[in-house]
């Protein structure tokens, strides 16, 4: 959330939500205004602490705090930006109060209450305001494509709508996302990742789509009952399936996630990944992104059915 202190009052405007979790940098993750699916108890803790750490610490101007809320609804705080940070124009435009006029009086010495704004935090938006990260990964030689607290991203795009999913396609088609809602996905997912990651590829399988993955991934998933074409490792026997795989076309989405403990498995995801970008497929570092993509292909994509005998 960013905020308004002005020594004596706080000003909340909006409080977002990240698709990705905790790990990736809040530069590189998706950003939803107003916050999706957190309560109306974590919202005021949040704002409870909003106004104690602004007037605790002393703040005339902007800040921006950022938040974990577990399964459990604790709100811990990662940090406190004495700052304007980069979601300011973002909630800027989604809210109405411009905020960057608003902390400038401030700083001149115009309280809040002087300004006209007596609310801790105003009535959100009944509409979904999302900022979707865009990347230049195809553009700038030797950076890796997977996502992490190191910021990456070169831009970003907005999309809104009264229904959130609508908000999301047209945030990732701005982005210049390739939404594509048929073909083949191809998965290479670390151990500690496979069962969260099943259910995810078991939906695109119910979408229609082919699914390819390398031998460990794809043992998983034909145990579980997705088909799945095995690919061979990089440099496994000379091979080169992956990369010819990616090459040919018709690999809609690659979703890779690493194992930090394998060698072997960083040096074979860098490469997954710098053929993705240079093939221009879409590439999935985070499960949760691939979770919101998905929602968003089941509302627009007719599901595959076969014709009864």
């Amino acid at each position: 959330m960013d905020a308004i202190c002005d020594g004596r009052d706080v000003f909340v405007p909006g409080i977002m939500e990240l698709v990705e979790r905790t790990g990736i940098h809040s530069g590189d993750s998706i950003s939803v205004y107003p916050a999706f699916s957190i309560s109306n108890k974590v919202k005021g803790i949040i704002l409870q602490y909003a106004k104690k750490l602004g007037l605790g610490i002393g703040i005339i101007g902007l800040y921006n705090i950022q938040f974990i809320v577990d399964k459990d609804e604790n709100v811990y705080i990662i940090e406190v930006n004495p700052r304007s940070s980069r979601t300011v124009p973002f909630l800027s435009k989604a809210t109405g109060w411009q905020l960057p006029d608003i902390a400038t009086e401030v700083i001149l010495g115009k309280s809040l209450k002087e300004q006209g704004i007596f609310d801790l935090y105003p009535e959100e938006k009944k509409r979904y305001y999302v900022k979707v990260p865009v990347f230049s990964f195809n553009k700038i030689k030797g950076l890796d494509a997977y996502l992490s607290p190191e910021m990456k991203s070169t831009g970003e795009a907005i999309g809104y709508d009264d229904k959130l999913n609508r908000a999301l396609y047209k945030a990732l088609q701005a982005a210049g996302l390739r939404l594509q809602n048929y073909g083949t996905v191809f998965a290479t997912i670390a151990r500690g990742d496979k069962a969260e990651a099943e259910p995810l590829i078991r939906r695109f399988y119910n979408l229609g789509f082919n699914i390819e993955a390398t031998e460990g991934t794809a043992a998983y998933l034909k145990e579980r009952g997705i088909r799945t074409h095995v690919l061979k490792k990089i440099g496994e026997d000379n091979s080169d399936e992956i990369v010819e795989s990616m090459r040919q076309g018709h690999i809609a989405y690659v979703i890779n996630t690493r194992n930090l403990n394998s060698t072997n498995a960083l040096t074979d995801g860098v490469k997954i990944r710098q053929c993705a970008t240079e093939n221009n497929i879409t590439l999935f570092t985070s499960l949760d992104t691939v979770r919101v993509l998905l929602d968003v292909l089941e509302e627009t994509t007719l599901t595959i059915s076969t014709i009864d005998a």
